[in-house]
């Protein structure tokens, strides 16, 4: 029997939080026995973060009336025993809702008045200025006022003509587009610009995030949807009629929102919602079956995708079967196999992401930790050459060893000089990275960008300046990799430098790949040039539309340019790091050295005790090494969701 997306879910969230406490059992055992330096400290941290933290975004997008509310509330909310989502008939969500959870924040629905509109400001920027959200208490185990509650999201206002044009939703040159007028001629808008519901939902505690967005006019009034939200969610749930199939708003939404050039559907799943409605008495079994299926087949084809990802469903009916406890309403409902497939395509494909980035991880640590091994097991191999060579020696000669290691150390100390002018350069082209990714240069790009788009008359070179803007944000990213690329060759000169005069085991971290931010930029490209066609010809004349167009794609460029930094950042930092843990032991070593002269010379203890001692250190360090090498490859093989979890217990028993 297939497992629903709630069961699926379920053991994704425990396999990450008990993946996460391995790797915080792995980071203490590494602290203890002196293995984590900074550059191994940053790579576990970001790894830990990413297990613990990711998300699992499913939005779900429709026109009005299609049952969007009513499906997420079969599939996540049944176990309350009524509707949380309000899905009455008409027009329920008004503004675009999230459904979350962070545990830094007490359970409550936040809403952001729709006149923030009126301000230059995007979705980004206001997420983090809680004064002008409106925020509700909620009580997660009162199900009537949590229900209550999420029915805010449903308020709307009648306003004049005018402030319906200012805030978005008015235009008389797309007149079928506009909402109905009361007989006061008044104009009947969302209350709310944007809703964020915190709750300790056992689905939204491991890491899931719903997006119940609202129908074809409040997306296209509020572009950050489409150019942030929708395209950086993990998939996306469809929903048409089964009674109507495909309409010309559906295909609207489809083709202006949800695809785009060269992406695959792999993560697009499209619900034929409402098959009760094709439930006829009048008709027998099988003939409702074969125009249910005609309906998937009509779909698949106007969509163009596989009919595997077009899968028939009655929300309403798997609510109801859920809450009864109804198995034949349920299994009719077909709900069952749509929860089944977004487990395996969402969770699938996250879990190869993380599973990917678990590989990586500990096949990186494994490198960083043996190296500090190898260090070790060199000095002592040195260590022990050097006291081997005293047997037989008068105390002159003891002397005198004691006196060359002094001047070792005074010329160690001296070749910092070197390390120093090395990070002084890498620093400076450090910040010529930052000035080249940083908001300032991205704000440039903007500029030129928007008066393009603001320039009055038709714009028909607007794809061009577009396209412009978008190569001069990929080559921005190239002049990147081209200074890494300079980073690494004086990194490896030195390096080579410093292990011929030093001895250190030095080797320069893999220089980071920036092509993967090059296509991210790519995918925004592709996924916001839509904006640029025909049919927006109209809105693009529309200052106010493009500067909301402007303000969502910069948020979303930014978050791109920011992690590229990131990555340079972290690498350098491994460089670094490396340095400082090689300076660190080459100092202890000279520790370890003069010890063991002054307790020669002070009879403290004999040549033969101490030859013995490092003889049991060098065991010590051949059994870490074989210990790490075992613990990484073990917490990597756990890495797999779907291998048998190994305890913190059991990995403290095999050390």
């Amino acid at each position: 029997m297939s497992r629903s997306f709630n069961q699926q879910l379920d053991q994704h969230g425990a396999w990450r939080s008990n993946f996460a406490h391995r790797l915080q059992w792995l980071s203490r055992w590494l602290t203890e026995n002196e293995l984590l330096d900074q550059a191994v400290a940053e790579r576990l941290r970001g790894l830990e973060s990413q297990i613990r933290t990711s998300k699992v975004m499913v939005a779900f997008v429709a026109e009005f009336s299609r049952g969007k509310s009513e499906l997420i509330n079969a599939i996540f909310f049944a176990g309350y025993g009524r509707r949380i989502m309000p899905a009455s008939a008409g027009r329920t969500t008004m503004c675009p809702t999230e459904l979350g959870y962070d545990a830094m924040l007490a359970p409550k629905l936040r809403l952001l008045p729709i006149e923030t509109r009126l301000e230059p400001h995007s979705l980004a920027y206001w997420r983090d200025q809680p004064a002008r959200w409106t925020e509700i208490a909620i009580d997660v185990g009162d199900a009537e006022r949590l229900a209550q509650a999420m029915a805010k999201v449903a308020e709307v206002r009648w306003v004049s003509q005018d402030e319906a044009r200012a805030l978005g939703f008015w235009n008389e040159e797309t007149p079928d587009d506009n909402p109905v007028q009361d007989a006061e001629g008044r104009v009947e808008i969302p209350r709310w610009r944007h809703a964020v519901l915190n709750m300790p939902h056992p689905l939204l505690e491991q890491g899931l995030v719903i997006l119940d967005t609202p129908g074809l006019n409040a997306i296209g009034a509020e572009p950050e949807l489409t150019v942030s939200l929708i395209p950086q969610a993990h998939a996306v749930v469809f929903i048409l009629g089964a009674e109507t199939g495909v309409t010309r708003s559906d295909l609207s939404i489809w083709r202006e929102h949800l695809v785009t050039e060269n992406e695959g559907s792999d993560t697009r799943f499209v619900v034929l919602n409402k098959i009760d409605t094709l439930w006829d008495t009048l008709s027998t079994h099988a003939q409702i079956e074969q125009q249910i299926e005609q309906q998937r087949q009509v779909a698949a084809k106007h969509l163009d995708v596989p009919l595997a990802q077009v899968l028939p469903v009655s929300a309403q009916k798997g609510l109801q079967a859920k809450v009864h406890r109804d198995a034949r309403l349920l299994e009719a409902s077909r709900l069952p196999a749509l929860e089944a497939l977004l487990g395996q395509g969402v969770l699938g494909k996250r879990e190869t992401m993380l599973r990917l980035a678990v590989d990586a991880g500990m096949a990186a640590l494994r490198t960083e930790a043996e190296r500090i091994l190898k260090v070790r097991q060199r000095d002592l191999a040195e260590q022990a050459l050097e006291l081997q060579g005293l047997r037989g020696k008068n105390v002159s000669v003891i002397r005198h060893m004691r006196a060359r290691i002094d001047l070792e150390q005074n010329e160690f100390e001296g070749s910092n000089a070197r390390i120093l002018a090395l990070r002084s350069v890498q620093g400076k082209l450090l910040r010529e990275v930052y000035a080249v990714l940083g908001r300032t240069a991205l704000k440039a790009d903007m500029v030129r960008l928007s008066a393009a788009l603001k320039r009055p008359g038709v714009k028909f070179n607007v794809r061009k300046v577009y396209g412009e803007t978008f190569d001069s944000l990929r080559n921005n990213l190239r002049e990147v990799q081209a200074t890494t690329a300079e980073i690494q060759s004086m990194l490896h000169a030195t390096f080579r430098q410093l292990n011929a005069e030093q001895g250190f085991t030095l080797q320069a971290p893999a220089e980071p790949d920036l092509s993967g931010f090059e296509q991210e930029l790519s995918q925004i490209e592709r996924s916001h040039i839509h904006y640029l066609g025909v049919g927006n010809m109209l809105k693009l004349a529309q200052a106010d539309f493009c500067d909301k167009l402007v303000r969502a794609l910069a948020s979303r460029l930014r978050l791109v340019n920011e992690a590229a930094m990131t990555e340079v950042e972290r690498w350098s930092k491994g460089a670094s790091a490396q340095i400082d843990a090689q300076l660190k032991e080459r100092r202890r070593n000279f520790s370890k050295r003069i010890e063991a002269i002054e307790r020669i010379q002070n009879a403290a203890g004999s040549l033969d005790e101490r030859l013995l001692e490092l003889a049991a250190q060098e065991s010590a360090l051949a059994g870490l090494q074989q210990r790490l090498s075992e613990f990484t490859a073990l917490i990597a093989q756990q890495g797999k969701p779907s291998a048998t979890a190994a305890s913190a217990g059991e990995l403290r028993a095999a050390a």
